[in-house]
């Protein structure tokens, strides 16, 4: 049986370069905690920057709920 992934797409609010990582719920959950922003690292230009979870992946906001 496969887990599910859920897929986080972000981009970089500086060079525009795009990111999509897939996770499982038990990986989002160590990551990025329980926190509504995310801290993301754009792998073109090195900047830090943080984006709204429910913006990232509406499907794990919806489905997980990260405050429970």
């Amino acid at each position: 049986m496969s887990t599910k992934r859920y897929k986080i797409e972000t981009s970089c609010p500086q060079c525009g370069c795009s990111a999509v990582t897939h996770l499982s719920k038990e990986e989002i959950k160590e990551r990025y905690k329980d926190v509504a922003n995310v801290e993301m690292d754009c792998s073109e230009c090195l900047i830090k920057y943080e984006t709204d979870m429910k913006t990232a992946c509406p499907e794990w906001d919806k489905e997980c709920r990260m405050k429970e």
